[in-house]
């Protein structure tokens, strides 16, 4: 495989409406700016990567601000002019800086996306995935009443997303969930609580079990495994752990003390996609299942979780909704398109989409280079 040398990077800062707000527990996300972050080797080659961090400090510590911040400082001084045999050579060199997961994953996604097209191989493949076939879930923001929700998940089920996830957190859960399970008692349902609960919830939690639910995501705060493991051990339903995973050692901790049951893994909060692979391979060892969450990125990013779904122990859908869904405007061609629940990932070289240039001049608050 052929190496590359990273000759210039180029931020491309673009902000992008959503058709519609979508809500959670730590609030309304109604708009995104992105760094679209562009690693070019000494032969003209591009490889592409995004920022996924929300606009304030609510899922994790990481901002937009602040991951490109960490890029313009710390990551491209790191890794402008340098060789890379392999993609997995980004994690020495910028070894010194601490977390900032997001910022890190936007430039080794891009690293990635530059081998796989350099070597003519789509990532997938890099990756060791099999299954092009993605089975594709629905997640769904907090709505004004549970009515309201049932219809949403309702059209969901019709547009044929094989796994729908609810958003909760206290007061807007027991009746929402109700309302979904007693006009859809058996489809694959989940809830997320986004770390809106404490140990002092314990008895509204467990009601929760009476629904059969996939799993419950993150209910305790984003930084605990040893609530979680106490919770596990009164719940049937399984836990699912997302915020609190950051690292395949956060992931072996969590298996070892019963933290959970299942792992939602993105790319973004864990640093990369390198990372993720670890948490993919130590869960298949540890046999606790696995799939992909989202950030509500673009087509590049969503594009990159498609291709690692392709791993074997990502045996739950994730959350694959087509950018065209949720974001007025995607950066990608042809668009990311989902039939019969199931999304195809392309067996082009790299995350298997070309980058729409004029689109990105549309939506370009302004743009920077550095090179070598």
């Amino acid at each position: 495989m052929e190496s590359v040398r990273i000759r210039e990077i180029v931020l491309h800062h673009i902000h992008i409406g959503l058709k519609r707000p979508f809500l959670a527990s730590h609030g309304a996300t109604r708009h995104k700016t992105i760094c679209l972050v562009e690693a070019v080797d000494t032969d003209g080659v591009s490889g592409w990567g995004e920022t996924v961090a929300l606009p304030g400090p609510f899922y994790n510590e990481e901002t937009y601000e602040t991951a490109v911040h960490i890029l313009k400082d710390f990551i491209i001084p790191a890794v402008l002019g340098k060789t890379f045999g392999h993609p997995r050579g980004i994690r020495p060199a910028v070894s010194m800086i601490k977390r900032n997961y997001m910022a890190k994953a936007a430039m080794e996604t891009a690293l990635w996306d530059l081998y796989a097209r350099k070597n003519g191989k789509p990532l997938y493949q890099l990756l060791g995935g099999k299954n092009r076939l993605v089975a594709a879930g629905k997640s769904i923001g907090m709505q004004e009443s549970p009515a309201r929700l049932a219809e949403k998940v309702e059209k969901a089920l019709q547009e044929g997303f094989q796994k729908i996830k609810i958003k909760i957190s206290p007061g807007k859960d027991l009746a929402y969930v109700e309302a979904v399970r007693k006009q859809f008692p058996d489809i694959p349902l989940m809830a997320d609580a986004n770390s809106a609960y404490t140990l002092k919830d314990m008895d509204r939690l467990k009601a929760l079990d009476e629904y059969e639910l996939l799993m419950i995501e993150q209910p305790f705060a984003s930084d605990d495994l040893i609530d979680h493991a106490r919770l596990q051990r009164e719940l049937k339903t399984p836990v699912c752990l997302d915020e609190s995973i950051l690292s395949a050692e956060d992931a072996r901790k969590a298996a070892e003390i019963g933290s959970c049951r299942i792992i939602n893994i993105k790319i973004g909060r864990v640093g990369g996609i390198h990372e993720a692979v670890r948490i993919h391979d130590l869960c298949r060892e540890k046999g606790i299942p696995v799939w992909c969450g989202g950030m509500l990125e673009t087509g590049i990013g969503r594009a990159m979780n498609l291709h690692l779904s392709t791993l074997p122990n990502f045996s739950i859908p994730g959350d694959n909704t087509p950018p065209a869904e949720y974001l007025e405007t995607d950066i990608v061609e042809p668009e990311i398109r989902m039939t019969n629940g199931v999304i195809e990932v392309p067996d082009r070289p790299g995350f298997g989409f070309s980058v729409d240039r004029k689109k990105i001049a549309r939506l370009l608050i302004h743009r920077e280079s550095f090179r070598a």
